[in-house]
Parts: C-alpha cells; sequence; structure tokens
C-alpha cells in the first residue's frame, strides 16, 4: 500500500467509492449517484482551491480510500477553517485506513495553514465518530433531523479539530 495525490486519473475510482457511500449509507446526504461530470467539477473545485485529494492505493493499484478537504464557508472570515471528507471502499474497511487517511489530512491542513478542521457526521455512524474522537476531535454541535433518507430523520453531528496553526493569521 502507498499513499498518493489523487489526480484526474483517480476519478472513476473515486467517484465509484463515493456513489456507494450515496446509495448504502448515511455518509453523504445526496439521494442520486454523481455523474462522471461531477467529478471533472470537483476536481477542478479541489484545484483551484488548492485542497488536497489523498488516496490510499493498494499494491494491486486499486484505489481503497481517499480524503479530501475543501471550503466549510464561502466568507473570507472562514479562511482559516475546511470541512474534510473520508471515504473507504467497501473491501478495505476495518483496516486502519480512515485513520491513516484522516492523519494525513490532518498533517496537510496543518502544513497549509489552516486553524480547524470541520467534520460533518451523521448521528448514527459511530465508526467515523470514534475514529475522529480518538483523534482528538470534539462534538461541537448536532443539527437534529436536518436531512431525510431511507424513511428516517437525521441527526448531523459536527466535529472540530483546533490546529495550533497559522503562525500570523491576518484578516482579509
Amino acid at each position: 500500500m502507498r499513499i498518493i495525490d489523487c489526480d484526474t486519473s483517480h476519478a472513476a475510482a473515486i467517484l465509484a467509492i463515493l456513489n456507494d457511500a450515496i446509495v448504502s449509507s448515511t455518509a453523504l446526504y445526496d439521494y442520486r449517484p454523481r455523474t462522471p461530470e461531477m467529478m471533472v467539477q470537483w476536481f477542478a473545485t479541489k484545484q483551484q482551491g488548492g485542497f488536497p485529494i489523498i488516496g490510499a492505493l493498494a499494491d494491486s493499484g486499486d484505489l481503497m480510500g481517499f480524503a479530501s478537504y475543501g471550503t466549510f464557508r464561502a466568507w473570507p472570515a472562514y479562511k482559516y477553517t475546511v470541512e474534510h471528507s473520508l471515504y473507504v471502499a467497501a473491501p478495505f474497511r476495518g483496516r486502519g485506513l480512515g485513520r491513516l487517511l484522516l492523519g494525513q489530512i490532518m498533517e496537510r491542513a496543518q502544513a497549509q495553514e489552516y486553524h480547524v478542521l470541520v467534520g460533518a457526521i451523521d448521528s448514527a455512524n459511530t465508526i467515523s465518530i470514534a475514529l475522529h474522537q480518538s483523534l482528538g476531535f470534539q462534538l461541537v454541535g448536532t443539527l437534529p433531523q436536518v436531512g431525510y433518507k431511507f424513511g428516517r430523520w437525521l441527526d448531523l453531528c459536527f466535529y472540530q479539530l483546533t490546529l495550533a496553526t497559522p503562525k500570523a493569521p491576518v484578516e482579509g
């Protein structure tokens, strides 16, 4: 296994992982699978923002999972805060990849001098919640019944990790 920076050559594998999460879980509050055209825009947005897409590749070359982050909110005062996402393909879950990828995201965010990482996690996703808590993320709020999927209301929990960066924050 090796850790890589994903590029558009990994779009189909990322799309498959995302679409599996959409149709089989509440990890994403989407209803419809995404299209290859949507991935073109997704990659462009990540590249334009300087946001990493970190992947874990199996020795076979299969993408086992990926993590990224992006804009938390679009107003300038939020420029030191990013919201991250983390997905592991079903055949590779339970092997510690989530911890590895989230650790990589934390390191990259610190290197890019972000101050806060935010994870929005469905309240029933106890595995993701436990992972985040084990790495120092704290529950900072729950939005009850803000999503509706699979015939039930979903509560969205926000987990936050505050980093020691940036060394010299500025406004503007």
